[in-house]
């Protein structure tokens, strides 16, 4: 319950993925923007496996090894938060992305290609999985799998409202703070 709830408030929280999937969709309707969503969803899958089996086996050989991942993995969220509150906002928040390519190939490789979702994923997971508990690999993917899928639903729900969502993230620099400030929070409550 923990989990699932600290997913959400990420998932809700805009972040470069879903700003990825507001400026195709606003650009390229509604279509474009499934097919953006489903392909940051497959990107980010790709985290949680690679995060799964590369990760797991380290911590489940050792308690040590699971302890300094485990903090070191809370200590990078908070820095993420502190980071997050300390910058300062940005005149662009989002890539221009009219480009004609593929909406899901594109959204797969922006997830891809983003080190901060494979760190994160680093981070986030190891709070929550309990190598008492049994096979962490399976921990890990189930723990990964609710947070695309959480992450996926959150990208969807932008796609079907893109229109006034799109103008106020655009045209507010408060709002843009406002949400700048909510996530780096989370973050840092997150580390804690």
């Amino acid at each position: 319950l923990t989990y699932f709830s600290a997913a959400l408030l990420l998932a809700v929280v805009p972040g470069p993925g879903m700003l990825y999937v507001l400026t195709r969709s606003l650009h390229g309707g509604r279509k474009e923007g499934v097919q953006s969503s489903f392909g940051t969803a497959v990107g980010g899958s790709v985290h949680v496996v690679a995060a799964a089996f590369g990760l797991s086996a380290i911590l489940a050989a050792s308690s040590i090894a699971f302890t300094i991942v485990k903090y070191a993995g809370a200590a990078y969220l908070i820095y993420l938060g502190v980071r997050m509150l300390l910058e300062k906002l940005e005149s662009e928040s989002h890539t221009d992305v009219r480009s004609t390519g593929n909406p899901f190939t594109q959204g797969i490789m922006t997830e891809m290609l983003n080190p901060k979702t494979a760190l994160f994923f680093l981070s986030f997971i190891p709070q929550f999985v309990d190598p008492a508990q049994g096979n962490v690999t399976l921990q890990f993917m189930l723990l990964g799998s609710i947070s695309v899928f959480l992450n996926t639903s959150a990208d969807l729900i932008v796609t079907l409202f893109a229109g006034p969502l799109g103008e106020r993230l655009r045209l507010s620099a408060r709002w843009q703070r406002r949400q700048r400030v909510a996530t780096g929070s989370a973050m840092i409550g997150l580390g804690m």
